[in-house]
C-alpha cells in the first residue's frame, strides 16, 4: 500500500497532492520542470537573470492560482502558458532591448545544416568548445529576437511542449487557423533571420 513515491507520480497527481497540503509535491514539480522551463524562458526573454526571475513568478502564480487548475488537463502546457504570459509581461516592462543578450550556449556540433529544432535543443558544451558554440548561440538568439513576440512565443511553446496545433489553440485561447498560420510564419521568419545571421558571420570571416 502506501502512496506512490513523489518521483513516480505524474505532474497532475503531484499537483493534486500539493493542493491537499503536501508541500514536497510542489518542490518535486519545480525540480522536474526546472531545466526545460528555464531554457524556454531564456529563449523567450533573452537572458538568464530575467529568465530566473520569470521562473519564480511563474511558480508563484501556479501557487496562487492552483485552485483554478482543472486536474483533468495536463499540467505542463498550463505551466508553460503561464510562463509565456509572465515572459510577455516582463518584456513589456523592459522593452525589446533584452532580446539580444546571450543565453546558455548551444553546442556548435553539426550546426551547418542544423534545423530549427536542432538549434533550440540547448546542450551546454564544455568551456573548451569555445567561440563556435557562443557564435551559434548568439545567432539563434538574434534570429529569435527578429521575430515578433507572438511568433516567438508560439514557436517556443510548440517546440518545448511538442504540442499539437489543437492543444496550442486551447492553451493560448486562439483559433486553430491562427495557430497554423502563426506557426508557419514563425518557422519561415526564423529561417530567414537565421540565414541572415549566418551570412553576416560568413561575411565577417571573409566568405564561405
Amino acid at each position: 500500500g502506501g502512496l506512490l513515491a513523489l518521483a513516480d507520480r505524474t505532474d497532475e497527481q503531484l499537483f493534486g497532492a500539493y493542493r491537499e497540503g503536501e508541500m514536497g509535491a510542489f518542490r518535486t514539480l519545480i525540480d522536474r520542470h526546472h531545466d526545460d522551463l528555464l531554457r524556454f524562458l531564456v529563449r523567450l526573454v533573452g537572458n538568464r537573470q530575467a529568465a530566473e526571475d520569470v521562473f519564480q513568478e511563474t511558480f508563484l502564480q501556479i501557487h496562487t492560482s492552483g485552485d483554478s487548475f482543472d486536474i483533468e488537463r495536463r499540467f505542463r502546457p498550463w505551466l508553460f502558458t503561464i510562463a509565456a504570459n509572465k515572459g510577455r509581461d516582463y518584456l513589456r516592462r523592459k522593452g525589446r532591448r533584452q532580446m539580444m543578450e546571450l543565453s546558455a550556449p548551444v553546442s556548435g556540433d553539426g550546426s551547418e545544416g542544423a534545423t530549427f529544432i536542432d538549434l533550440l535543443r540547448v546542450d551546454v558544451p564544455p568551456p573548451s568548445s569555445g567561440m563556435e558554440a557562443a557564435d551559434v548561440e548568439r545567432q539563434v538568439q538574434e534570429a529569435l529576437g527578429a521575430l515578433s513576440h507572438p511568433l516567438r512565443e508560439i514557436l517556443l511553446l510548440s517546440y518545448f511542449n511538442r504540442l499539437t496545433y489543437a492543444q496550442i489553440a486551447e492553451d493560448l485561447g486562439i483559433p486553430l487557423g491562427t495557430v497554423k498560420s502563426r506557426l508557419h510564419a514563425a518557422v519561415a521568419s526564423f529561417g530567414k533571420a537565421w540565414q541572415r545571421a549566418r551570412a553576416a558571420r560568413d561575411g565577417v570571416e571573409g566568405g564561405g
